[in-house]
């Protein structure tokens, strides 16, 4: 699958991007919100390897192509990295389409009341991907990402660049933090959400994180997954 966006690309934008800012968090309160992303994420791994076994081999069998997908997404402190995912579209599919689309969401910005729905009638999508997409399993592979220090369990969704390069100011303030698998604008609605609503989730997680608050949105994870809200 064609990547979105390049390192070379954020290297010549980097310097043009507003500042992200800091963390107010004490040493102690980030070695143990690291210690439940490890402990987490293997834990979640040695789980989940049947399920995770089982879904690549249906992957494989639906459409031709790897199993998993790497994509460049923008992480902390606006850093590149090589996002994992369980391959959801047909192999070599473009990004033109998603592109404007969601720079077509951005660009309307908290004029527009539009939740943040996904491409309808995507036909780059395989049929093993659609259902992969509604259950959030398309995401599992990212506990790799978890473990290498790249992503949190809970954080902002990691974006891609070509989104980056759309964004306002006041969106920078979500890449003081790790990006995340789940995260509060994820348990609060996702897609139902518009896009300044998830700005604005994700600041407020920015400015109240906490182990806490990451064990509680993990564990509203898990309904907001099995009901598929927010998925479509």
């Amino acid at each position: 699958m064609a990547e979105a966006g390049t390192i070379e690309t954020f290297s010549a934008n980097a310097a043009a991007e507003p500042a992200v800012g800091t963390v107010q968090t004490s040493p102690a309160a980030e070695v143990a919100m690291r210690a439940l992303d490890l402990v987490g994420a293997l834990a979640l791994l040695i789980v989940l390897s049947p399920l995770l076994l089982l879904v690549a081999l249906t992957v494989r069998l639906d459409s031709p192509g790897p199993a998993i997908y790497r994509q460049r997404r923008v992480g902390r402190n606006l850093e590149p990295f090589a996002v994992a995912k369980f391959r959801t579209m047909q192999e070599g599919a473009g990004a033109g389409a998603h592109r404007a689309h969601v720079e077509k969401m951005i660009a309307a910005g908290e004029r527009s009341a539009r939740p943040m729905v996904k491409l309808e009638r995507d036909k780059r999508v395989t049929r093993v991907g659609s259902l992969l997409r509604r259950t959030s399993l398309d995401e599992l592979p990212q506990l790799w990402n978890v473990l290498r220090g790249e992503m949190s369990l809970v954080g902002p969704r990691p974006p891609i660049q070509y989104e980056v390069d759309k964004y306002p100011s006041e969106a920078f303030r979500r890449f003081a933090v790790r990006p995340g698998i789940t995260g509060l604008w994820q348990v609060r609605g996702r897609s139902t959400l518009t896009f300044q609503q998830m700005i604005e989730f994700d600041t407020e997680y920015v400015e109240q994180r906490s182990l806490l608050l990451n064990l509680k949105i993990l564990l509203l994870t898990l309904p907001t997954v099995l009901h598929g809200k927010g998925a479509a």
